[in-house]
């Protein structure tokens, strides 16, 4: 999360499963990736959500195919193969090791999510002898976070989400990977990081830390749930166990609304609260709210706008939940989806400008501290925060092109379109 509550591919009921592929038998199945946010579109697995059986060839695939993550068109992809840590040397004229000990610190990347992961990615296309260290409070497995809401309606095991694990990650691009590491506080005038392993310096430091859940103060920490990484969510699953709960869920924007369509198809109960008086209150109602409204009808989905959450107290093996204006719900879990925040702790330690967000150049992404940039779902941009998958790899490679002095990569910030993974009503918004 960066951020779980946003363009989650729309799912279609196309016909297009039937779809033959074109190619000689025992052809190699090929991938493809996304240039838009680094989703890979694997020949062999194919794309369930969209029709396309395993199997299906990349030019089979009707044009009108989006990316089921950010929502980019098929043209938007090119042919991937996962370069190795030899062959990214190869394309550079030093053949210098990297990470190399006692030499230049290099880059130290804060957070093993996605913006993590495509900045490291970014830096080691243009570098292959840079060094690159990246400081992770998780195992930093690589993995789409948009598909923790449709998880349980796709009888996913959460196992099974991780594409690649961050030890495998590091390894193949060459990175010195700290995982289970929280960064404790930057140090500008030493370009050192503490953190709970050390104090590492460094060249050029990079934020990817994300956002977490904002957890209003009606809302006790210990009993409610925020879904915003796997590890979060592993542990939900577990606790909802094989039979059907009553789960309250606070917050009806696009995270309270993906997860509660996902739990209900998973057999739950779900009583979802907001103080707006429809879902997905920001779009007018016409486009959102009432159609999902009307989609979740023959769902076990209670909407309650108009409301506001007063408490959450244990009740013997339960929970209750009381409103403001008195109404009490039963629950064995609470989820609060009440939005995001960017923890300020690192950009406070730093003085970094600090605008609802980590502030950044728009183009270059740098801070305030010209040794530090930031991207994804951390930063704002004149006070506006995208917390977006689209975004990030064009973010990334805006910072590497300019910690690697290669022509520039301006970033540029473009308006939103917003795949919700409702899969009772998917919708697009702008």
């Amino acid at each position: 999360m960066s951020s779980l509550s946003n363009i989650y591919g729309e799912v279609r009921d196309l016909p297009r499963a039937a779809i033959i592929p074109a190619v000689a038998v025992g052809a190699p199945f090929m991938q493809y990736i996304c240039d838009a946010c680094g989703y890979i579109y694997d020949e062999a697995v194919g794309d369930a959500d969209s029709g396309l059986a395993a199997g299906t060839r990349f030019d089979d695939i009707p044009d009108d195919w989006y990316c089921p993550l950010c929502g980019v068109t098929k043209s938007d992809f090119t042919l991937y193969e996962a370069p190795s840590i030899e062959a990214l040397r190869a394309r550079t004229s030093s053949a210098a090791p990297v990470a190399k000990r006692g030499g230049t610190p290099g880059v130290v990347i804060v957070g093993g999510g996605r913006a993590g992961w495509q900045m490291a990615e970014a830096l080691r296309a243009l570098d292959a002898a840079l060094p690159i260290t990246l400081v992770s409070a998780c195992a930093a497995d690589v993995y789409d976070k948009p598909l923790l809401s449709v998880a349980m309606a796709r009888q996913m095991d959460p196992g099974k989400l991780v594409k690649e694990t961050g030890a495998d990650a590091a390894k193949r691009l060459g990175v010195r990977l700290l995982a289970h590491t929280d960064a404790v506080r930057i140090c500008p005038d030493t370009r050192s990081l503490r953190t709970t392993r050390g104090t590492l310096r460094y060249d050029q430091l990079v934020l990817a830390h994300g956002a977490q859940t904002a957890l209003p103060p009606a809302l006790p920490a210990a009993l409610c749930w925020r879904i915003n990484h796997l590890g979060a969510y592993r542990k939900l699953r577990a606790a909802l166990g094989d039979a059907p709960k009553d789960v309250v869920i606070v917050g009806a924007g696009l995270i309270g609304s993906e997860l509660a369509n996902d739990l209900a198809l998973g057999g739950h109960r779900i009583t979802l609260l907001d103080v707006m008086a429809q879902p997905l209150a920001r779009w007018p109602g016409e486009q959102a709210g009432r159609p999902l409204l009307e989609a979740w009808k023959d769902l076990p989905i209670r909407f309650l706008g108009g409301v506001q959450v007063a408490g959450v107290e244990q009740l013997g093996g339960h929970l209750r939940v009381t409103t403001t204006c008195g109404q009490k719900f039963v629950a064995d879990q609470v989820i609060a989806a009440a939005g995001l925040v960017t923890p300020p702790r690192l950009a406070q330690s730093a003085a970094l400008a600090w605008n609802q967000g980590i502030a950044v150049d728009a183009a270059t992404l740098q801070t305030s501290d010209p040794r530090i940039h930031a991207l994804g779902d951390c930063i704002t941009i004149a006070g506006q925060a995208s917390r977006y998958i689209e975004p990030i790899t064009r973010q990334a490679r805006a910072i590497a092109a300019h910690l690697c002095g290669r022509e520039p990569a301006p970033f540029e910030a473009k308006p939103a379109v917003v795949r919700v993974k409702t899969t009772s009503h998917p919708m697009t918004l702008h």
